[in-house]
């Protein structure tokens, strides 16, 4: 029993200390040590510069430059950069139309990727501060502001918007996509409150100019590496709680997953790069908190072969054992199954979670073993998402996390 109990052991012990004992452990820390939160400035607002990476956007970059000229900042202290990868689809003819507005193009000669893209804007930005954000997600007008006004604190070198996932008609197989997201909102705001979070949002963040200069590999994840730059360089990262983005959920789990693999091996590939911040001794409190945040979490699809070879010997020789594998192959199965369900036939929440589960596991196994064969990906195949807005009645409540405390 000794053998099974450790292959099951060590994998559910991570687990556990992943998901919930690393948040307990920063909500204890919190109440220690909280850091005080910075009042809004009467000073002038800086100059931003907002980055938008395109490919082939033109279904919806003009929606998308439309919104963000309608945020509400000073137009003269701000500059809209659309950053084309080698767009082959009009989607530089439609940036062009927006000239006048004051919406500049930066056309890559060949295909690089995203974080290529960001890369480039390094020439022509022009604000102290920049903000990234993406073609497919949608920022309220008043949201721009609270993200900018973080850096009034000297302190803070990256500034991450809070992501609330929606789904339009079609994404209804994907729920479970909004209930992680929430989750891992919470886990920011709690590492904020401690001290810096360890990664920023992909989809609306922004960093110092001097930071965003730093030029980071091009198989490397950008807003990932961003909060890495930023400790090194004696900064702290944070979660700003009113710079919400509203981000369109995928049409399937397939979809989803496939974004998922892409994402962890990049994720997975910036970590390596810079694993000198997972020193405790010099990095500190950072370092346990890139190490529970980041490795543990995609620790636990790797460990899961493990924990299933471990059930598997348990069951053997002992009938709940038995109990236990049918269990988990009936989730397995019926994950398998989800994976593949059409994206716009609803399905119960128990089972639709079990879809969420296997695809994430099934995805991080995916990008571990991309990873481990040096596969490197740079080019940017963004995900195609329906969009949708703060106000289509598609966003129901159930879409909209409550309120993140303290």
């Amino acid at each position: 029993m000794l053998i099974p109990a450790i292959l099951i052991g060590v994998p559910v012990g991570v687990l556990i200390y992943a998901y919930a004992g690393y948040p307990l452990l920063l909500k204890l820390a919190s109440t220690v040590r909280k850091r005080p939160v910075a009042t809004a400035d009467s000073r002038q607002l800086p100059a931003i510069s907002i980055c938008l990476p395109a490919y082939n956007e033109a279904s919806s970059i003009r929606s998308t430059i439309e919104s963000l000229l309608e945020l509400e900042y000073p137009a003269d202290r701000r500059q809209i950069l659309v950053i084309s990868d080698a767009s082959t689809d009009g989607t530089d003819e439609i940036a062009k139309e927006y000239a006048s507005s004051g919406v500049e193009l930066l056309r890559q000669p060949k295909r690089g990727g995203k974080t290529a893209a960001e890369n480039a804007a390094a020439s022509m930005v022009t604000g102290d501060i920049i903000v990234n954000t993406d073609a497919t997600i949608r920022i309220p007008p008043q949201a721009l502001e609270p993200l900018v006004r973080a850096f009034d604190d000297p302190t803070v070198g990256v500034a991450s918007g809070r992501d609330i996932s929606v789904g339009a008609t079609g994404t209804e197989a994907n729920r479970g996509e909004s209930g992680y997201v929430g989750y891992e909102m919470w886990v920011r705001s709690l590492e904020t409150q401690v001290g810096s979070i360890v990664g920023a949002s992909g989809c609306f963040f922004a960093i110092r100019r001097d930071l965003h200069r730093v030029q980071v590999p091009e198989q490397l994840s950008r807003d990932f590496a961003s909060a890495l730059i930023a400790r090194e360089r004696g900064y702290r990262s944070v979660s700003v709680e009113d710079a919400v983005c509203f981000v369109p959920r995928t049409g399937s789990l397939s979809v989803e997953m496939r974004r998922k693999v892409r994402t962890m091996a990049r994720g997975l590939d910036t970590l390596f790069y810079m694993k000198h911040l997972l020193n405790p001794f010099k990095y500190g409190a950072f370092a346990l908190m890139l190490f529970s945040h980041k490795l543990c979490r995609w620790l636990v699809p790797l460990l899961f072969p493990v924990a299933l070879l471990g059930v598997g010997v348990l069951a053997l020789s002992w009938t709940p054992g038995a109990v236990m594998l049918a269990l988990t192959l009936l989730v397995l199965a019926t994950g398998l199954v989800v994976v593949r369900w059409p994206g716009n036939r609803e399905l119960p929440r128990p089972i639709a979670a079990c879809g969420y589960l296997v695809s994430a596991n099934v995805a991080g196994l995916l990008a571990w073993a991309k990873v481990l064969r040096g596969d490197k990906n740079p080019i940017w195949e963004p995900t195609r998402r329906r969009q949708v807005t703060p106000v289509d009645d598609v966003v129901s409540e159930d879409d909209l996390p409550e309120p993140v405390e303290g």
